[in-house]
């Protein structure tokens, strides 16, 4: 613990002495945090919204919590997993899948009911369940994905900075259980905050797949040395 705080104290001295590398890297982790907790919930809010509307809101609650979950989990194992040879371009991959994804979604891939509770969903394309424990697991198996996607994007990002990713993480999981739907709401508003974010998970993928071949400890390259 003492550890941890000696890093987050040192980096956020760099941000207060005007480090230009501790800026970059977070708000490289704000923005992704903000554009990712947004984008779960309107995730959640698709899929729940053929349901009635009391099971409707017990499967929204249950995916904020469920992803509330999955992020502290995989906070809790974000530096052990990144040491590991090969995923730091794994998670540089799966990051442009989740920027793909984010542009159908930007440019609205399709309609869908949407739910009242989330601003936002109704242009989210994807197909609401059927059942209560239909919507149930997929909202799930979506939150196990985005939760992944959020903790390496942000890994990804403050990776040379731990203060900063620390934080980072703890503001992740504080934006997904309090504030998710508001900005939702923001960014069905304001479409530029999305596209920002879009580039920013750009970048960071992109660095994380040249780091995730180059790097001279976790690289893919260290496999034929």
């Amino acid at each position: 613990m003492s550890e941890i705080w000696g890093h987050i104290v040192n980096d956020f001295a760099g941000l207060f002495a005007g480090n230009a590398s501790a800026w970059l890297a977070f708000g490289q982790v704000i923005l992704i945090d903000i554009v990712l907790a947004g984008d779960n919930a309107i995730v959640i809010g698709a899929l729940a919204a053929g349901l009635p509307a009391d099971q409707r809101k017990k499967v929204i609650l249950i995916g904020i919590i469920a992803a509330l979950v999955m992020r502290i989990a995989f906070a809790l194992v974000v530096t052990q997993l990144m040491a590991i040879v090969g995923l730091i371009f794994a998670g540089g991959v799966l990051l442009l899948w989740v920027a793909w994804k984010m542009y159908r979604e930007i440019g609205h891939a399709g309609e869908s009911a949407g739910s009242p509770e989330i601003v936002g969903d109704e242009h989210s394309g994807l197909k609401p369940a059927k059942s209560f424990a239909g919507a149930a697991w997929a909202v799930a198996l979506a939150d196990v994905s985005m939760s992944l996607d959020n903790v390496l994007a942000v890994a990804g990002a403050a990776r040379e900075h731990p203060g900063i990713l620390m934080v980072g993480l703890v503001i992740a999981v504080a934006l997904m259980g309090v504030a998710a739907n508001i900005i939702a709401k923001y960014i069905e508003r304001y479409r530029w905050i999305a596209w920002i974010g879009l580039l920013v998970i750009l970048y960071v993928a992109g660095s994380m797949i040249y780091t995730g071949i180059t790097d001279q400890d976790v690289g893919l390259l260290q496999l034929f040395v």
